[in-house]
């Protein structure tokens, strides 16, 4: 390895060799492996994103299954030889996975998708609110002792009372925000809603824009200089879903020429890094990719996590929805004896 990693073991006697490549919230996934024979390892270097070299030693010569982030030929032609047969991605995306490589090694890959839908689609609003309202910035203002007393032009924003919100990306995360952001007080018109015809028509007409597409070639650069140019310019735009959907450098210029224009971004094109310049916008507010972050939810993607990994080394059928994942996320319940999510089951004939 390139560097000591700490490793924290739990039930050494396991079994069966589970590695974990982050330390995971909560106990309960701990739980449910180590009382079902699993010698868990977790590496505990909470800063630290481990190299491919790294993880490698960490697979070693017997690995029965791993969690993990991102992982193509390489890894799991390792993973296969160690005696592995799953790899679980806590994360409801998994473009950081080559599924066709996992499939060649007969590989299964897990992904936790159901509990995180309302809780990303709260971020999403929030970022839509705060970019709006300029929150951000006013709290910078007044954190660095520059309020004088209230002025008629000190951060006006916009009011979204009444606008016009654009969802790309109508899923389940895509979906709850627009339950979030279309609420409305009592007396008030109803809310009404059309599907537009192209994505053109929706960047032209809303005054809100919250991207929730999957990534994949077709949605890569998804916003880009023609189609920032066709949008109000006076638009807020939020990004919870993958970061490479927006061209990053096109958007820093189009900030820098449109003041007004406003970005919510949970998910950056290189993350952990912004593209030059973005940190010094104002009318960009950024947050580090924490749109699933509530104890909640983070809690349960680990406990899905585990729970794939467990259901290959039992032998467990694949559950038949993996959007009602609620029996699995039961504090107190014993869990079906499923794995929550494979997404290359059919290839993998599971």
């Amino acid at each position: 390895m390139a560097k000591p990693i700490s490793i924290e073991v739990w039930n050494p006697s396991g079994k069966y060799r589970v590695v974990s490549t982050k330390s995971m919230p909560g106990t309960r996934w701990i739980r449910l492996l180590a009382d079902n024979d699993c010698r868990l390892e977790i590496c505990t270097e909470t800063k630290t994103i481990l190299s491919v070299d790294d993880i490698l030693a960490l697979i070693g010569d017997r690995c029965d299954v791993q969690l993990t982030e991102e992982w193509g030929e390489v890894l799991f032609s390792a993973l296969k030889r160690a005696g592995g047969t799953a790899f679980s991605n806590m994360a409801v995306g998994y473009n950081n996975v080559d599924v066709e490589a996992a499939n060649r090694n007969g590989i299964a890959v897990g992904n936790t998708p159901g509990v995180l839908t309302e809780t990303t689609a709260e971020l999403a609003a929030s970022l839509s609110l705060a970019a709006a309202r300029r929150i951000v910035e006013a709290d910078q203002f007044m954190r660095a002792g520059l309020y004088d007393g209230w002025l008629p032009h000190l951060f006006v924003g916009n009011l979204l009372k009444g606008q016009t919100v654009g969802v790309i990306g109508a899923g389940r995360i895509g979906s709850a925000y627009a339950r979030m952001m279309f609420l409305k007080a009592n007396g008030e018109q109803p809310v009404t809603w059309k599907r537009a015809a192209t994505m053109e028509d929706v960047l032209r007409e809303a005054d809100v824009i919250s991207l929730h597409p999957v990534l994949d070639k077709t949605t890569y650069h998804l916003i880009n200089p023609e189609r920032l140019a066709i949008m109000k310019k006076e638009a807020v735009l939020v990004n919870a879903s993958r970061g490479p959907v927006i061209d990053e450098v096109a958007l820093v210029e189009h900030l820098k020429a449109n003041p007004m224009f406003r970005v919510g971004l949970d998910v950056f094109e290189d993350e952990p890094y912004m593209k030059p310049g973005l940190a010094d916008m104002k009318n960009a507010v950024v947050v580090p990719h924490i749109a699933s972050a509530s104890k909640w939810t983070r809690e349960g993607m680990a406990t899905l996590a585990a729970l794939n990994v467990l259901g290959k080394i039992k032998g467990y059928p694949v559950w038949g929805n993996p959007n009602l994942v609620e029996p699995f996320l039961k504090e107190d319940a014993t869990p079906p004896a499923a794995c929550p999510s494979i997404v290359n089951a059919k290839q993998l004939g599971l």
